[in-house]
């Protein structure tokens, strides 16, 4: 990482990779007012039902995953963008290996602090 009058450049390979659980690990990069993470999830990977308060923007680099929101679901594949209001009921099931890329706005505090034990536990979706 390196950082010149406020700009930071850093390259993904250089981040230490957090592994929530045997199917879900993420890295992630925080600004001054939006958070950008990278999530890798293997086929059969569930996140649990949650909320935030904080507006979700998911870009589906690989694979695909199917969101629950506020009881609907809704397929995202690779090459497309899943915009997800704050305070929405949501969760995710991995249909296949996947790359996500998710910016919050603001920065997740719970992710921050390591105060997200929803994403902490194995959680292997039971359904596709």
């Amino acid at each position: 990482m390196s950082t010149e009058n406020g700009v930071t450049l850093t390259k993904w390979n250089d981040l230490p990779v957090e592994k929530m659980n045997d199917t879900l690990d993420r890295h992630f990069i925080v600004g001054t007012n939006v958070m950008l993470a990278r999530v890798l999830l293997k086929k059969g990977a569930h996140v649990p039902e949650h909320s935030h308060a904080n507006e979700q923007v998911s870009y589906i680099l690989e694979g695909a995953l199917r969101f629950v929101v506020a009881g609907k679901d809704i397929i995202v594949s690779a090459g497309e963008v899943l915009c997800i209001p704050p305070n929405v009921p949501h969760e995710a099931f991995a249909l296949e290996d996947t790359v996500d890329l998710d910016i919050f706005d603001p920065p997740r505090q719970d992710w921050i602090s390591g105060n997200d034990a929803y994403l902490r536990h194995q959680s292997v979706a039971t359904k596709e």
